[in-house]
């Protein structure tokens, strides 16, 4: 069982960065694959981001690459997504996920494990 909590979500201009952070529980964190979502009001939650057990570059949805950088760190437990360029339709909630299995996938029923969110709102 892992517990994910986001964090370091807010409000941002237009061009502005934030950076968020997803914290997990748990021995295994290291093992899982880890990703990053959102989801817009009225909208399907969509993948954003994800990262395999031992890290490297990282995956992206086509209009986040050049803007959005994931990482992790195993020693901390911990997921990054920093957000640079953020344009208005960046605003979602954004979530973390984690699948046991090592995947990086872009279907959300593919990992187990999500937190509860963190709100992004950027203003033109």
């Amino acid at each position: 069982q892992v517990q994910l909590v986001e964090s370091g979500g807010g409000a941002v201009q237009a061009g502005g960065s934030l950076s968020l952070s997803c914290a997990a529980s748990g021995r295994t964190f290291s093992m899982y694959a880890m990703g990053w979502f959102r989801q817009a009001p009225g909208k399907e939650r969509e993948f954003v981001a994800g990262i395999l057990s031992s890290g490297g570059s990282g995956y992206y949805a086509d209009s986040m690459k050049g803007r959005f950088t994931i990482s992790r760190d195993n020693a901390k437990n911990t997921v990054y997504l920093q957000m640079n360029s953020l344009r208005p339709e960046d605003t979602a909630v954004y979530y973390c996920a984690a699948d046991r299995y090592g995947r990086v996938t872009i279907r959300t029923y593919d990992y187990q494990y999500w937190g509860q969110g963190t709100q992004v709102t950027v203003s033109s």
